[in-house]
């Protein structure tokens, strides 16, 4: 009886603490959860997406700021496809060399393997340095490219972003501008 009253009143303290704690990956466990949203093309659910970062980011300031965003997947898509899928992204954003592009094509697919329902990819934004992503808590590749790392992220958080309305709920619905 007293393990079990010691279990109740440590889940009890750490929901107290904060609901970001709560069901935080051990990745993100320093950080609070900010937003979350979902990624769904026609009505089929994609991912669920959530932001995560020590203070509030706003669409003025994400790029100069540490953050992770959090992508749990709904359906099975193969890592190569989501590699690709993700450099069409940032390319809306700026022109990419051709042997830019290849590296980190190259980069990416060695991040981010074939996942399932369920899995789970999370990715940190280290400005001025590049990025980290983990693979279901686990940590699969560094990116030691800040150009990288703004371009990848703003696939999400840029301003040319091909889902503006995933991006104003990430971003707590704020807008650009005074």
């Amino acid at each position: 009886m007293n393990s079990r009253r010691r279990a109740l009143q440590w889940s009890c303290s750490l929901l107290a603490a904060g609901p970001w704690l709560a069901h935080a990956a051990p990745e993100l466990a320093e950080l609070r959860q900010q937003s979350k949203a979902q990624m769904r093309f026609f009505s089929l659910l994609i991912y669920d997406i959530r932001l995560w970062s020590r203070e509030p980011i706003d669409t003025q300031n994400w790029a100069s700021k540490e953050l992770a965003l959090e992508l749990e997947y709904a359906r099975s898509l193969s890592g190569r496809e989501i590699a690709k899928r993700s450099l069409v992204e940032m390319k809306r954003q700026a022109e990419i060399a051709p042997e830019q592009a290849q590296r980190w094509l190259q980069e990416m697919e060695a991040a981010f393997p074939d996942v399932q329902a369920g899995d789970r990819i999370s990715g940190w934004h280290e400005p001025g340095e590049g990025a980290r992503f983990f693979v279901n808590g686990q940590l699969k590749k560094r990116i030691n490219d800040p150009q990288f790392a703004r371009l990848f992220f703003g696939i999400w958080l840029a301003p040319q972003s091909s889902e503006p309305g995933l991006r104003k709920q990430l971003l707590g619905g704020r807008h650009d501008g005074p």
